[in-house]
């Protein structure tokens, strides 16, 4: 499938007991329903050619002569699809019966799987016995067929791999998943026999994104459900399909009817995960079979990719947007009392960046047992701030209780440019650029008057960009924001507003949020309003994060990445939108590494950071072009 996703199904048939004919068929019916869906890797669960609770008919030569006849016919049926399929079913071999996982493809039986960690809670080595009892080399034989057992080994086709593990041994102490993954199985299967339990569903959700974080993989999960025996349990039908640590889909327990899942697995992500990991390049005693399945497949997207890729699924936004907050303060609180700085400087602008890296300052402040007053907060209006940014800086700083000084920059940047010989109406870069960087100097000497330290407001989302003025913002002594998008920002400041008892500095950080982003270096418009706004000169900030996290993250292609952001933004970006601004972020991000490069320190908040000490190193001088060009080809 193309751009690395992978279409997977996982599916829980109805199931008769010890009827392996109509068994059979509704693995038959469920792969052919699948296969026009696309699905290029169907599983179905543990023994499903049987069901699980045969007892002793088991042991009846009669009963597993059945049993072949019916993947035989399984065989025949498929024959002209070109899904790979995974099923269950009981294989006998020297006087041993295996319980095992078949894979089969276009009516060919690749390998047969035994498994190794049986369930003597269910007395389940009553009937079979453990694949180590297999000498190497093993073949069954299947309704006159051979067909090799694999007891340790990787599947792969030109486009991806898997591996199976069967049942209860994802729990084994060293699960045959442990040696999969680092084989470089990018998909993990799981056929299983699940019993019902209350908590049952949330218990295995749970353990199956467990298993695909700490494997770094996808893991795929089918429990056998309607139409098993219910003489001492009931079985849960659980499907799901997990990638990374996140359930993609999965399906209720208990349903009275076959039912199956089907998604993308993103096996280039799974991969990029793993570069750099020094557990997943380990060298295995490990088989490996190559499937010849063709990549035609269809490349209709059914998941979502969430909006806003930094927060992560497993949390509420209230609980992130705490620990990244608390993460800023901590970080500052450190420095601070390392170098013993009597005071922090920061500039007030009464936008976003300014507001969350003031609040930061206040709460490392309390940590470290600072008055507010230690903080010398510092609004410099310009030739373009507003009447609303700069009544807002106001309004916070002496809510705040910080200490206050107000130092407009427009005498300075005037006389500057008559020393540079620069027309004051040609609002130009260096127009802008010399208000940012007046601004700075003013702030760097404050810090040396009150031996004290200047914090950098500039976020991650600007820096990506390079949407900021060298040696202007760019510049400080400690980069507090630099971690933290622009996205994620509005909803630290707008949690912090929330948990305000203060009314006034509530509603006063909630303008804030809504207030347009913007640099304020060009004057306003007659009525006094934002007339420079960022998202109108680089583009909307939610598209550059999704692009930042995919690209930064995963190092995806930028023709992927605008894949993915049409599935996600349909419904507020066309396509020729989307592709505008990608190819904007593209070219900034590489023509603005210079100013990433020489940034001052600061803490990684969240999982991406452009840090050059611990996060993203690239040289000034790398060529776009790969890039761009990838950009051109986007239809």
């Amino acid at each position: 499938m193309k751009y690395g996703f992978v279409k997977v199904a996982a599916a829980s048939p109805t199931t008769t007991v010890a009827n392996c004919t109509k068994n059979a068929q509704s693995i038959i019916e469920q792969t052919a329903e699948l296969s026009k869906k696309g699905a290029e890797l169907i599983l179905f669960p543990e023994l499903s050619l049987t069901s699980c609770n045969c007892g002793d008919l088991f042991t009846q030569p009669y009963f597993i002569q059945a049993c072949n006849n019916a993947i035989a016919h399984i065989a025949e049926s498929t024959a002209g699809q070109d899904s790979i399929i995974i099923f269950g079913a009981p294989v006998e071999h020297r006087n041993s019966l295996y319980n095992c996982a078949i894979t089969m493809h276009k009516g060919n039986i690749i390998g047969v799987t035994p498994k190794k960690h049986l369930n003597s809670k269910i007395g389940e080595n009553r009937w079979f016995t453990g694949a180590d009892n297999l000498p190497q080399e093993s073949y069954a034989t299947i309704a006159g067929k051979k067909a090799p057992f694999i007891k340790n080994g990787l599947f792969t086709t030109s486009a991806y791999s898997f591996g199976i593990e069967i049942g209860n041994e994802s729990e084994a102490p060293i699960a045959p998943a442990a040696n999969l993954s680092t084989a470089g199985a990018q998909i993990i299967l799981n056929p299983t026999t699940e019993r019902a339990v209350a908590g049952t569903q949330k218990s295995t959700q749970r353990r199956i994104a467990e298993l695909s974080q700490k494997y770094k993989s996808g893991y795929v999960y089918a429990g056998c459900g309607w139409g098993e025996s219910t003489s001492s349990a009931a079985y849960t039908g659980y499907c799901a399909i997990s990638e990374l640590g996140d359930i993609i889909t999965d399906s209720e327990i208990l349903t009275p009817e076959a039912h199956c899942v089907i998604t993308e697995v993103d096996v280039e992500r799974v991969s990029k995960e793993r570069k750099g990991d020094c557990n997943f390049a380990q060298q295995n005693d490990i088989t490996e079979i190559h499937i010849p399945q063709t990549e035609n497949h269809d490349c209709t997207l059914t998941r979502h990719f969430p909006a806003q890729p930094f927060i992560p699924q497993d949390y509420t936004i209230q609980e992130y947007c705490n620990e990244a907050f608390n993460i800023q303060a901590a970080a500052l609180a450190k420095r601070i009392t390392h170098i013993g700085a009597k005071s922090c400087i920061i500039g007030i602008s009464g936008g976003l960046d300014s507001t969350l890296a003031l609040l930061v300052t206040a709460k490392a402040c309390d940590i470290i047992g600072k008055p507010h007053d230690c903080i010398t907060a510092v609004t410099m209006p310009g030739f373009g701030t507003s009447d609303r940014t700069y009544n807002n800086a106001m309004s916070l700083m002496q809510a705040l209780g910080t200490n206050i000084r107000e130092i407009s920059i427009k005498d300075a940047c005037t006389q500057h440019f008559k020393d540079i010989n620069h027309d004051i109406n040609n609002h130009d870069v260096t127009y802008e650029n010399a208000q940012a960087r007046e601004r700075t100097q003013i702030l760097m000497d404050i810090a040396n008057q009150e031996n004290g330290i200047v914090i950098g407001t500039g976020d991650l989302s600007e820096l990506a960009l390079g949407w900021a003025t060298y040696n202007g913002d760019q510049m400080s002594m400690y980069g507090v924001n630099a971690s933290v998008p622009k996205t994620l920002m509005q909803h630290i400041v707008r949690h912090i507003a929330h948990n305000e008892n203060n009314k006034n500095v509530k509603n006063t950080l909630l303008d804030i949020v809504d207030t347009p982003i913007s640099p304020e270096l060009t004057p306003a418009d007659d009525n006094g309003n934002i007339k420079q706004k960022t998202e109108d000169l680089v583009g909307p900030y939610e598209l550059h994060d999704f692009f930042i996290y995919h690209f930064i993250r995963y190092g995806f292609a930028p023709e992927k990445i605008h894949f993915m952001a049409e599935k996600t933004f349909c419904d507020t970006y066309d396509s020729e939108t989307i592709k505008k601004w990608l190819t904007t972020f593209t070219r900034r991000f590489f023509t603005q590494q210079f100013k990433r490069a020489a940034m001052p320190d600061g803490p990684q908040v969240t999982c991406c950071t452009l840090n050059p000490q611990n996060g993203w190193i690239m040289t000034s001088d790398t060529c776009y072009n790969l890039w761009t060009e990838n950009c051109e080809k986007i239809k």
